[in-house]
Formats: C-alpha cells, structure tokens, sequence
C-alpha cells in the first residue's frame, strides 16, 4: 500500500480536484482539512471521492462527548477511510466518536500538532517534552479503543513499540532540503517510514511544486 496522502489543503474544490487527478498514480489517498471541509462541505468531499482514493477527513473534533458523537454520525454516511478528533477531548469523548462512526472507518486522534515545541506546550501548561505528552495521550487514545494517532516522525517509533497494530498517522513530512514552513517536529518520508509511519501526510512539498505529480513521485521513489 502507498502510504502517501496529500493534504489538499485549499477551499477550492477545482484545484483540489486538479491535483488530486495529477497524483492520484503516486500516493495512496487524499487528506481534506478544515480548510477544504468548511468551504466545500460533504458535497465537496464527495465530488473528490469520485477520484477514487481513500480519504482522511482531518476535522480534529473536540467537543463534549454527545456533540462529538453526533458529527461522526453526520460524517458517516461520506464512506472514510480515516477520521480524527483531539485526544485532549478526553476518554469519554474518543469513545462516543469510535461508537458513532461505521466500523469500516478508521477513527484516530491527535495527539500533539507538529507546529508545537516544549515552549509552546509550557504556554498552555503542559510540562516536559512533547514525547511526554503523545505518550499520555496516545495511551489514552488506545484505551478509548480508537484505532492509532497522529503524532509527529519524532515520536512514533516510541508508540509503535508500545502499540503494534495502531494506525500511526504521521504529518510534517518533509523531503531533505524542503522548506519546514510552520512545521517545528518534522522528518523526511523515507526516515518516517523506517520509524513506523503507516501514513505519511505531505502537504506543500507537492501541492506547492511546480509538477505536483513529479513531485509525487519523486516522493513514491524515496520509499522503495
């Protein structure tokens, strides 16, 4: 399996839709944010499923368990291959969101975004590194019964030694020499890979290329 999805991170439905055409013969899937979600809605990601690719909707959903529950039963119906919501929303909550969503769709959490750094957790009264903290959480995110996390390359060999059959959903994905962007924790495909990624989410690498199937498949290429 290609473990590549490219975050079409855009509120345009033609320009998601153009690259995810261009691509499609070099990454496994297609990851849609809030960014996409909130302009296109449902319909939007509908019209990009007709391209034929799992889709990873990255929704981050964290609210109070019943709120939670009843957006998964609202996005059920879109046949995904992963969902997400915050680990930070707690036990109860992760819970409702697995319950509620069909079994076929894979429902992970976040647990420490890949723009955040020791400083920032300090800021928001989180002590010790981030490793600290995608540890409590994804501890948390595997009692809940949800089915892997999204952490940054940094933190995931650590996870998948402790949880074998996770789904590790890996962003920040950066091939050598790229431009990091707002990204702080991030490692190149072939080194996430190697540490236990299952999914690799690059962004900016190809939709910002100018052959963003080149760059695809440069990318394809650096993991075989």
């Amino acid at each position: 399996m290609n473990p590549i999805y490219v975050a079409l991170d855009t509120p345009e439905l033609e320009k998601a839709r153009a690259i995810a055409s261009a691509v499609r013969g070099h990454v496994g899937g297609l990851k849609l944010g809030l960014e996409f979600f909130m302009a296109q809605g449902p319909q939007g990601v509908r019209a990009l499923a007709d391209i034929g690719l799992p889709i990873f909707l990255d929704v981050k959903l964290h609210d109070i368990p019943n709120t939670v529950a009843g957006a998964m039963r609202s996005l059920s119906p879109l046949d995904l291959a992963i969902v997400n919501v915050h680990a930070a929303g707690g036990r109860a909550m992760m819970a409702a969101a697995r319950e509620a969503m069909r079994p076929a769709t894979k429902v992970i959490a976040v647990t420490v975004l890949t723009s955040l750094d020791a400083s920032d957790l300090a800021d928001i009264g989180v002590g010790g590194a981030p490793a600290d903290q995608v540890a409590r959480l994804a501890d948390l995110t595997c009692s809940a019964g949800l089915d892997g996390i999204v952490c940054s390359a940094h933190e995931v060999a650590a996870r998948r030694a402790a949880w074998s059959d996770g789904l590790f959903v890996i962003p920040g994905i950066r091939p050598a020499g790229s431009d990091i962007g707002d990204q702080k924790r991030v490692m190149t495909p072939r080194q996430a890979r190697d540490a236990g990624a299952s999914v690799l989410v690059v962004g900016r690498p190809i939709t910002g290329a100018a052959d963003p199937a080149e760059a695809a498949a440069a990318i394809a290429a650096s993991l075989e």
